[in-house]
């Protein structure tokens, strides 16, 4: 599966070894087909500002992209707190993980 038929498939909770058992994410249906997908210039605020970031993050309910939690600006998170969208995914090329900030856990790609 690739990166973009993530968003088309859905997320399942990714095993985590540093976890106990049985997390869960009650976001999950929250992702809506079609947002987050790769193709983004950068981070909407760092670009706006002349800044730069580390690494690209976007919003699987409406598609803003923000830097992650290493870059300066924290965007991606920033944008979780106004908004209340809890779930992110990786926009780095080859990943293909996204995170529920209100759960704590780690997605990936489902069946």
């Amino acid at each position: 599966m690739t990166p973009d038929d993530a968003t088309a498939q859905g997320w399942v909770v990714a095993p985590d070894g540093g976890r106990p058992q049985g997390r869960s994410c009650s976001h999950r249906e929250q992702a809506v087909p079609g947002t987050g997908l790769p193709g983004a210039e950068g981070c909407a605020e760092c670009l706006a500002r002349g800044g730069t970031w580390v690494h690209l993050r976007a919003c699987l309910t409406c598609g803003h992209v923000g830097c992650c939690d290493s870059s300066r600006g924290q965007h991606a998170h920033a944008h979780h707190e106004r908004s209340g969208h809890p779930l992110v995914r990786s926009l780095e090329p080859g990943e293909s993980w996204a995170w529920c900030y209100d759960d704590e856990v780690f997605l990936r790609p489902g069946p």
